[in-house]
Order: C-alpha cells, then sequence, then structure tokens
C-alpha cells in the first residue's frame, strides 16, 4: 500500500467530473471495511483510496486550490495510511444529541486503548492510539480516535481465517464483532499487498 502524492488529486474541474463515480465506489468498498462494535461504535478500515477520497472532498469543500494547501491535507491523510504490517482504522463514537454526549463521552474515556483484534490462532493484535495526546483529555473522549493494529507475519497468514474478530474491551462499554468472510478478504487483502 502506498501513500499519496500530489499527483494523486485532481484539480476542482477534473474532479467534479470523476466525483459521482468515485463517491459510489468509495460508499461500497466502505462497506466492506466498515465494522459495527454494539449500538455506539463504528470502526472503519483505512487504505490510500479512502483517504485519496477524503483529501479530494477536503479540497473541494476548503476550496483549495494551491500545491501547497492540498500538500499539507496529503501529509494529515497519509498519517492514516497504514505502514506494512498494520491496518489502520477511524473509530467513531455515533451519538446524536448533547444528552446523549453528556451522558456517553466522560464513560468512554480510555476506549482507544481498549480495542484489539482476536485472531483465530488465538493471538492478539492490540490497538495502538494515534494523535491521542491532541484527542485525549482526563474527564471527556473525542467521538473519532485514529488506531493501527500492527500484525506479525504469523498474524498476516491467519488473518483471513474464520473466527477473526474485533473486540473492545472497556468498562463502561464492551463490544465484539467477528468479521464476516468478506470483510476478512478485503482486510487480507491490504495485509497482502503491504508483503509486496
Amino acid at each position: 500500500m502506498r501513500k499519496l502524492t500530489l499527483a494523486d488529486i485532481k484539480d476542482a474541474r477534473a474532479y467534479e467530473r470523476e466525483r459521482a463515480e468515485l463517491r459510489a465506489r468509495i460508499i461500497a468498498m466502505k462497506k466492506l471495511r466498515r465494522c459495527k462494535l454494539g449500538d455506539l461504535v463504528t470502526i472503519t478500515f483505512e487504505n490510500t483510496d479512502t483517504m485519496r477520497f477524503q483529501v479530494q472532498e477536503m479540497a473541494r469543500a476548503e476550496r483549495m486550490l494551491t500545491d501547497e494547501q492540498i500538500e499539507q491535507e496529503i501529509h494529515t491523510y497519509n498519517e492514516l495510511i497504514p505502514d506494512p504490517g498494520e491496518l489502520s482504522a477511524t473509530l467513531f463514537i455515533g451519538l446524536t444529541g448533547e444528552a446523549l454526549l453528556t451522558e456517553w463521552l466522560p464513560k468512554l474515556v480510555g476506549i482507544q486503548r481498549a480495542v484489539r483484534f482476536e485472531l483465530a490462532d488465538g493471538s492478539t493484535a492490540p490497538g495502538i492510539p494515534e494523535d491521542e495526546e491532541r484527542l485525549t483529555r482526563a474527564d471527556v473522549t473525542t467521538t473519532v480516535h485514529y488506531l493501527k493494529f500492527r500484525f506479525t507475519p504469523e498474524q498476516i497468514a491467519a488473518f483471513d481465517r474464520p473466527g477473526t474478530r474485533i473486540v473492545v474491551d472497556h468498562a463502561h462499554y464492551p463490544a465484539a464483532a467477528e468479521l464476516s468472510d468478506e470483510q476478512r478478504a478485503e482486510l487480507a487483502g491490504d495485509l497482502a499487498s503491504y508483503a509486496s
């Protein structure tokens, strides 16, 4: 998997011509890359394509016209593209309304350190929070966290076996979800692409 470069980002007019098709493709891709963990949390696994879409959408929304502006976005989003042997994910806490935010965000402090993969071979790969110092306070969590999961070669080989699951082991929010065959194949493909 490769990082983005300026050459990957289309100018505004060219992007508008491809936007509908790219958006539909990314939405379909994210369905395979998204895992629901209980009622409040989802985790979406990122790759070069999802991050390219994010940069294009940010450039469109913010009307970024200079290479320097777009290069700054590329730098930011390249941090979310996993390195070899990793998966990278965005964890989202889906809360709407002030009452739910006030109730749950203090309860969920530390959730970004309570997520792991459990593989069919019995091994685990804990989530490693990214940008934690900016996103974390002692008394309340944020609704978005970025995680990396690092895998050994043996774990990569075992990843696509049935039984691979994501677990949240948090005192106020225990949850687990087994990856479907399609999800395992999608993410195992990412891991295989790192090795090539």
